[in-house]
């Protein structure tokens, strides 16, 4: 069996020569200085006030800068890197729990808010960790043997106890898919193993058996389309994570790589989600404008494996991207010493002008391909029982340049409450901050039977449109709500259309629009300067419809690092009618003087 997919730090052809110069600046800047320690104290806040980054944060951190040791010991063998990988490993290795505090099961099954070392939890931070120790060990394990003998036992003991024994011995955990419900978690803990298998131990045969079992459970669960209903930013953890197991599989165990059409479709993913720049369409929990740390040489050498010129494009239009430690450093080893990704010429994103998939009920569209300028538009159906849902069915996103303008907020800052009973107490996952309707007073619910229906959607050269029955996400005996929306691009506009049957009430029903960038208000309407200097559009509906304005104020970097400082909400009021529309088109004149959002 081999090893692992990358040079040695022995082999000095390859090693001498990478590219590293940021990598070992920030390293330099680490000697000297104190290792992140994360803290019982912290650990313990996820039981006493939810909060988990406390913990995980300066646990990632010491990941972080064990990984820019490793990188400027490869390149220099320079003996003080050795000595600070070293250092880095062995703090790893007396860290009580490698798994991530909000994962862990011990306070179920022991009444203890810290971890259980005897009934270690295996979850995504313990694949991260042992899969991170089974790199060291390939790149270095040479010098690793001269400097610190020894240190190469302490880390097969760990994985033996922390993840071997746990991974063969207890097989009820949720993310194996017994249960029909794969997710991200399956393709991403089962990759981290089987890395640290077939570096670290002696006879993996019967654990690649059973990386083998729980991958083949989600990639068969990947649809036709290749969509991944948590989103754009969980693709990265979840299908990619499934390639690159299988490009293990098949360069250290020689097993065949199966051929499903979600398999060949999922590496079109990303660049179908693309909006333009560095937005995405983000639906679920994803950010709008997600982190630029990602493996996009992971991304490209999947794409070129399966013959996708577009997604491989779409890959190399990040070529000039700095390496960076964040996205693992086995992901980073390879992105260094990748000859094919090194070679690659930058290039354009394919920016295609229609995307359907149907699986997800999500179509994407814009005026042209390959061009951002102009509108674009994004509506999913689907249902409210989505991996990372929100209550989100029949909501959109409607874009100008690339730059979203009625937008999907994403999520905030993951606490205990982001994954429990009063995940829908959090305000981005409620309907009515998305851009939905709230009928009677009344929002979406979460659930699988809380859907879309008859589903309809047309493209053409001249118009993009979706068409869906919304009422049955509501819960209300009666309703039925019609939604359409088109681009249509023989004059420059999306417009959203919505009819209704509602039963008789005096409570409210509004529209709901969440817009990004500065309101102000003209006829029948507002006009928005969206971010990042795109063309401004107008946002109008029928005369006679009051509106009103919330403001959001962002307090939270994952959201304020999207949008700025806030969002606002534009809310109509449609109680009195049965059918609405809005419109949005570009207006490239000079602001007017209509009172702007801050004088209202």
């Amino acid at each position: 069996m081999n090893t692992l997919p990358a040079p040695t730090a022995d082999d000095r052809a390859t090693w001498s020569h990478v590219d590293a110069a940021d990598l070992r600046a920030r390293a330099e800047a680490d000697l000297g200085t104190p290792w992140p320690q994360p803290l019982a104290s912290q650990a313990a806040r996820v039981h006493r006030d939810g909060d988990r980054v406390a913990w995980e944060n300066p646990a990632s951190a010491r990941q972080h800068r064990l990984s820019r040791a490793v990188i400027a010991a490869a390149v220099t063998l320079d003996v003080q890197w050795i000595d600070e990988v070293v250092d880095g490993v062995q703090l790893l290795c007396e860290q009580s729990s490698w798994c991530w505090p909000a994962h862990d099961d011990t306070f179920d099954r022991h009444g203890s808010v810290l971890a259980t070392v005897t009934d270690p939890f295996l979850d995504l931070g313990a694949g991260e960790v042992v899969a991170q120790l089974a790199w060291i060990d390939h790149v270095l394990g040479t010098q690793l043997d001269a400097r610190a003998p020894g240190i190469r036992s302490r880390i097969r003991h760990e994985a033996q106890v922390r993840v071997f024994g746990p991974f063969v011995e207890r097989r009820d955990w949720h993310w194996l898919g017994l249960d029909g419900d794969v997710h991200n978690w399956n393709p991403w803990i089962h990759s981290s193993v089987l890395t640290a298998a077939v570096q670290l131990h002696d006879d993996p045969d019967h654990i690649v058996d059973l990386v083998v079992e729980g991958l083949d459970r989600y990639l068969v669960s990947l649809p036709d389309d290749g969509a991944i209903d948590e989103g754009y930013s969980y693709w990265w953890n979840g299908a990619c994570r499934a390639l690159e197991a299988l490009d293990l599989l098949e360069y250290a165990t020689d097993r065949p790589r199966p051929d499903l059409a979600g398999l060949r479709e999922t590496v079109a993913f990303p660049h179908r989600c693309h909006l333009g720049g560095d937005w995405y369409a983000n639906l679920a929990d994803g950010q709008a404008r997600p982190s630029a740390d990602l493996p996009w040489h992971a991304l490209h050498r999947a794409a070129r494996r399966i013959g996708d010129a577009d997604a491989a494009a779409h890959a190399a239009s990040h070529r000039d991207a700095a390496p960076s430690e964040f996205a693992g450093l086995g992901r980073l080893v390879q992105e260094l010493t990748d000859a094919d990704w090194l070679a690659a010429a930058p290039s354009g994103s394919p920016l295609p002008r229609d995307v359907w998939l149907p699986s997800t009920q999500v179509l994407l569209a814009r005026e042209q391909a390959g061009v951002v300028e102009g509108l674009g538009l994004v509506i999913k159906g689907g249902h409210n029982a989505e991996h990372h849902n929100h209550n989100d069915v029949g909501s959109f996103i409607v874009t100008s340049d690339g730059v979203p303008v009625i937008v999907d907020a994403g999520r905030p800052t993951y606490t205990k409450a982001t994954f429990g009973p009063d995940r829908y107490s959090i305000w981005t996952m409620q309907s009515a901050w998305h851009n939905t309707p709230t009928i009677l007073s009344v929002d979406q619910s979460p659930g699988q039977e809380f859907a879309a229906s008859d589903v309809e959607v047309s493209v053409t050269d001249a118009v993009s449109s979706l068409s869906l029955e919304l009422g049955g996400a509501y819960g209300l005996d009666g309703l039925t709500w019609r939604r359409s929306a088109a681009l249509d691009r023989a004059v420059g506009i999306v417009r959203v259309s919505d009819e209704w049957d509602a039963p008789s009430s005096d409570r409210p029903t509004t529209l709901n629009l969440i817009v990004a960038g500065t309101v102000s208000s003209v006829d029948d309407g507002v006009r928005v300067t969206p971010l990042d200097g795109a063309t401004p559009v107008v946002i109008r509906w029928p005369a006679g419809i009051r509106s009103a304005h919330t403001v959001r104020v962002l307090d939270d970097p994952m959201l304020s690092e999207v949008w700025g400082e806030r969002l606002t909400r534009i809310e109509l009021d449609v109680s009195a009618h049965d059918r609405a529309w809005i419109t949005i088109e570009r207006d490239d004149a000079t602001p007017g003087t209509g009172d702007s959002e801050d004088d209202r």
